[in-house]
């Protein structure tokens, strides 16, 4: 019997938080980032809301630019704790309808509710009560892909955001994924794509036809990623969230920068991101990793493993802040960065609520 995988995919929730806790900025272009400043600000848009990306502002733009697309935008600074008491009220809703559960980060998860169900009409009631409670509990609207595995049921949340519900019936997998985009495949980023284009290759379904053995003389052991995915297939399980052993974030910049600021700033706000996740999901973390990607695609990183496991954000901000001090003497300009939370191991409940009820 197919499985029945649901992915959930919060619709711009910081923004959405905002504009939830801010009646009045409901309908209104909202970002979350940092400050602006009159167009000088330094640092990045975090999320828009949906009205906002109307003037073309996204995630990771240069706050500046975004300022410059729509100056009458609301600018507000992330509120991480009040975005990881929203996500883990909103997990805690998916959790109760599932065989297994798996947050992937702070606004998405895959629930496996195969024996409990035993059709995708039933999965469509599901995930409409689903997305009903959390509307009626949460006041947030969600996005969510039904399909008999997850890759298929992550693309088909996204494909009729905000506020959709879309299912892939089993066998129909190809079909579905065949007009849309390379880019819409998971793990085919922009070099990738540019690599597919190069070759001829711009849909899904053109990638799916091209012949294996091209793909692996192309590509190497990719290549047979990139062909099974692109025919739909993935037999990887729905794990619970105990057994996530790392949290990342990755920012690629509009325009490649040395900007040390900017970098900073950007560091910092994924890092507070990243661990609102830690935090909802009951962590610490030993490690702490950065990565940055040059202009020319050329990509390292640094690690430092720290005396002992801890939730400390400041800590984790002035570790990462000296590994990406070593990224500075090189002249070239770096186009993503990104930061890697990992040894991750348990809080013990009980030393959490002593702990929270002495700070």
């Amino acid at each position: 019997m197919p499985r029945i995988i649901l992915h959930l995919d919060m619709d711009a929730f910081y923004a959405a938080v905002e504009q939830r806790e801010h009646p009045e900025w409901k309908g209104l272009p909202v970002v979350v980032g940092a400050d602006p400043k009159g167009g000088k600000g330094r640092g990045v848009a975090m999320t828009a809301s949906y009205e906002a990306r109307k003037f073309g502002i996204h995630s990771a733009m240069p706050i500046s630019k975004a300022y410059k697309l729509c100056p009458s935008a609301i600018f507000t600074p992330p509120n991480f704790p009040l975005y990881a008491a929203a996500s883990a009220a909103v997990m805690e809703i998916l959790r109760s309808h599932a065989d297994k559960f798996e947050q992937v980060s702070i606004d998405e998860a895959f629930i496996d509710v195969t024996s409990r169900i035993s059709s995708q009409s039933e999965a469509e009631k599901r995930a409409a009560a689903i997305k009903k409670e959390i509307i009626e509990k949460e006041k947030l609207t969600s996005s969510i892909g039904i399909a008999s595995n997850k890759l298929v049921a992550k693309i088909a949340s996204d494909y009729r955001k905000p506020n959709g519900l879309t299912i892939v019936e089993p066998g129909d997998e190809s079909s579905f994924l065949s007009p849309l985009p390379v880019r819409k495949l998971i793990g085919v980023g922009e070099k990738t794509e540019l690599a597919l284009k190069e070759i001829g290759i711009n849909t899904i379904g053109e990638l799916a036809a091209a012949p294996m053995d091209f793909l692996l003389d192309e590509f190497g052991k990719v290549g047979m990623y990139l062909h099974q995915a692109a025919n739909g297939m993935d037999d990887s399980e729905v794990e619970e969230s105990y057994g996530i052993k790392t949290i990342n974030r990755n920012t690629t910049f509009d325009e490649d920068t040395k900007d040390e600021a900017i970098l900073f700033a950007t560091v910092d706000e994924m890092l507070e991101d990243a661990h609102s996740h830690l935090a909802a999901s009951n962590f610490r973390c030993k490690t702490v990793g950065i990565l940055a990607r040059y202009e020319d695609f050329e990509t390292h990183t640094r690690e430092k493993t720290l005396p002992e496991a801890t939730t400390d954000l400041s800590m984790m901000k002035a570790t990462a802040k000296q590994l990406l001090k070593q990224f500075f003497s090189d002249s070239r300009k770096i186009r993503q960065v990104g930061i890697r939370l990992a040894q991750l191991e348990a809080v013990d409940r009980k030393q959490k609520l002593v702990n929270d009820y002495f700070t």
